[in-house]
């Protein structure tokens, strides 16, 4: 029987509760009588603020409270930002949906200096990404980084307060808080390599609820969903959590797809950069190519660190 109501699962974040709102707001306009509520909570993740991500378990901590509300009927869907979603779920749930991806370009953000390269000899820039640490070390081998955690209100705080010369963010999220105004420069692709999933949003569920799913299938963007997959295929088949530095870019075009991966290392800038090129029905099959280029490269020595 397919439910007059749905309730979201959400993190209180400012952006996650943006995200669960934009979801509602679309599910509510394809569904016209369908009640959606926001279900909001805490997670580990949220609360453990004093460590790295990569220490403390990862980025499946921003999943587990929302899953457990899942599970426990306190909740039938829970929204998050697809680049926080490990490549592998956990046993019965499912991602229905995954809505068309906005720009997956990581920010600049500098109240004094325009762009990266405008940023002084040892410059202190902000980021717990060890993605972003790896490129930025490649690019400028001289700046002090420094690890940066919390929301994205109390990144720009510190900024403000003078604990950073510059913090890097993603543009998506500055763009969906309307914090556009932010963001000095643009660091994309095809230079600089997103986290794989970056900018899109996607719905998780349990996939022992063929009607709930009906209903969020309606949201999921085609386009999208075969670029990230081809992004977590590759992340997955090295074997890719926040632990490692790892980057991804796929492109769909009329041709088919083309994807450009990254592994980097933190402490000496080195990139691994590999990317090929399959056709649309080929996404997985090209993220396992695009991590075998790696891994030929040498990626398992950088993976091991």
């Amino acid at each position: 029987m397919t439910p007059s109501t749905l309730r979201i699962a959400t993190r209180k974040s400012a952006l996650a509760l943006w995200q669960a709102e934009h979801v509602a707001a679309e599910l509510r306009a394809i569904h016209p009588g369908l009640t959606v509520e926001l279900v909001p909570m805490s997670t580990r993740g949220d609360e453990i603020l004093d460590k790295p991500l990569a220490t403390i378990g990862g980025k499946g901590l921003f999943l587990k409270e929302l899953e457990v509300a899942m599970l426990e009927g306190r909740a039938e869907l829970a929204v998050h930002s697809l680049k926080d979603v490990p490549a592998e779920l956990e046993p019965g749930f499912a991602l229905p949906a995954i809505l068309p991806r906005a720009d997956a370009a990581d920010a600049f953000v500098s109240n004094d200096y325009a762009d990266l390269a405008a940023l002084p000899l040892g410059a202190r820039v902000g980021t717990s990404s060890l993605r972003r640490q790896a490129q930025l070390r490649a690019a400028r081998p001289d700046l002090t980084l420094l690890d940066l955690r919390g929301n994205v209100g109390t990144r720009l705080s510190k900024l403000d307060a003078g604990h950073y010369d510059a913090i890097l963010l993603a543009c998506a999220g500055l763009e969906r808080l309307g914090l556009a105004n932010r963001i000095r420069s643009r660091l994309s692709a095809p230079d600089w390599l997103p986290a794989p999933g970056q900018a899109a949003i996607a719905i998780e569920a349990r996939s022992d609820q063929p009607a709930v799913l009906e209903l969020l299938a309606a949201l999921d963007d085609a386009q999208t969903r075969l670029a990230v997959t081809a992004e977590r295929a590759m992340n997955h088949a090295l074997g890719g959590s926040c632990t490692v530095p790892v980057g991804a870019w796929c492109t769909v075009t009329e041709r088919g797809l083309h994807l450009r991966g990254m592994v980097g290392d933190v402490s000496s800038g080195r990139l691994l950069l590999a990317e090929a090129e399959a056709e649309g029905d080929q996404a997985e099959t090209l993220g396992r190519r695009v991590a075998d280029a790696l891994f030929a490269q040498g990626a398992d020595a950088l993976l091991k660190h």
